[in-house]
């Protein structure tokens, strides 16, 4: 998916975005969280775009689609629209100028991505339902890992930016929802 359409889906997805928790409620506070995340690096991969910066501007707009997804799936909002899928086609080749930026980010990603995956822990009890939901979080983040791993193996550092950045912004978001602990390396995290 070409890096615009993916920050034009990111923000349908948030301009149609209902919060389902009643205002002044902690689920309706983490609904804001998410939801001024997703606008934020939506907003952010635009302006990362226009200024002829498209390895940010794709980091940005796949960083707030996993933010948003995951307020979706956790059931803090509602689109009443399909979510969409930013990964229904490969991303779009970043021009050569930009391989030696891409190639660095696209490391460092996957390294902050393996260190966030090992610096946190479930909150609750183990058969408590956000437990449950937050073990399904880290499986989402771990196989975006694992794809991203893949197609750096492949030489398709672009596909690989995007995963890493799609589960981190899961990761991120099950973090600032109080779905887990964070044990170590507190700056890879929004809270």
């Amino acid at each position: 998916m070409k890096t615009g359409n993916c920050l034009d889906l990111l923000a349908t997805l948030a301009d149609t975005a209902s919060v389902m928790a009643p205002e002044g409620t902690p689920l309706h506070r983490s609904a804001d969280a998410v939801l001024v995340m997703a606008r934020a690096y939506e907003r952010d991969g635009r302006t990362f775009l226009v200024s002829g910066d498209p390895v940010n501007a794709l980091a940005c707009a796949w960083y707030g689609s996993g933010w948003l997804h995951f307020g979706i799936s956790y059931g803090l909002l509602e689109t009443g629209i399909p979510a969409g899928c930013p990964f229904l086609s490969p991303c779009e080749i970043i021009p050569p100028q930009c391989t030696g930026k891409l190639d660095e980010k696209t490391r460092r990603y996957q390294r902050l991505l393996d260190t966030a995956q090992a610096s946190v822990k479930t909150a609750g009890e183990p058969a408590t339902i956000h437990s449950r939901f937050a073990d399904q979080v880290l499986f989402i983040t771990s196989l975006y890992a694992l794809q991203g791993g893949r197609y750096l193996m492949a030489g398709k550092s672009e596909d690989a930016l995007a995963c890493f950045s799609y589960g981190h912004g899961w990761l991120d978001a099950g973090v600032t929802a109080g779905l887990f602990t964070i044990s170590d390396h507190h700056d890879l995290f929004t809270v």
